[in-house]
């Protein structure tokens, strides 16, 4: 299987990668969204953390896969919360996943175009850029909020390609996000891998209908 993984990314010509929940620790953003954002929330509106996270939680339903979703204007405006400020109060918890940056060192010496494309917002992105430095190992860096859409629309894809003219025979993505696979395989990206531990502080695995890896380090032997 190992193998497999390995010949499919020796023999792609271009190779994108998502950024959270592939290269970088989702227990940072679940931390945000899950235990930070009710709390201030709560404290903010003066109700109770229970009717917090009720009320967040039907905001992600009603705006999941949507650019929306990932836009931190927009939930600033529907929480009346600085949502930058507090990913900055937090900043100390961004990390890569377990043997991502190895990978990316290693990667990043092979003769493929490596791109990054990312439905994070800007200033996230910037920020944990800063962190990191995620964004050294790539030719190019595709934002979805600047290209209109996010990456579970195929308008995406279409407007992707537009500037970026890849083949998607000879391409290979990685993402942690199974619909933005789905899309992406809809698009006709032939090679897609599914990490399914995108988080560090779990061992919990996520069910895949791709190739499944639980992080990119398996996809280059870390000791060549």
């Amino acid at each position: 299987m190992a193998n497999n993984l390995q010949n499919s990314l020796q023999t792609c010509e271009t190779l994108m990668l998502d950024m959270d929940g592939t290269l970088l620790d989702l227990a940072y953003d679940s931390f945000i969204w899950l235990e930070v954002v009710p709390k201030e929330f709560a404290i903010k509106h003066r109700v109770s953390n229970d009717v917090a996270q009720k009320k967040i939680y039907q905001y992600f339903v009603d705006m999941q896969g949507s650019l929306d979703w990932y836009c931190l204007d927009k939930w600033s405006q529907l929480l009346d919360l600085d949502v930058l400020q507090i990913h900055r109060q937090h900043k100390s918890r961004i990390n890569f996943l377990p043997g991502a940056k190895d990978f990316l060192e290693k990667v990043s010496r092979l003769e493929k175009r490596l791109l990054l494309v990312t439905n994070s917002n800007r200033d996230v992105f910037l920020l944990k850029s800063q962190i990191t430095g995620v964004d050294q190992y790539f030719e190019k860096i595709y934002i979805s909020h600047e290209l209109g859409s996010p990456k579970e629309d195929q308008k995406f894809w279409f407007s992707l390609q537009q500037i970026e003219p890849f083949n998607p025979v000879t391409t290979c993505f990685v993402d942690d996000n199974p619909e933005v696979l789905k899309s992406a395989q809809k698009f006709g990206i032939k090679s897609l891998f599914h990490v399914t531990q995108p988080d560090a502080s779990t061992t919990k695995s996520q069910n895949s209908e791709f190739d499944a890896i639980k992080g990119v380090f398996e996809l280059i032997p870390l000791k060549n």
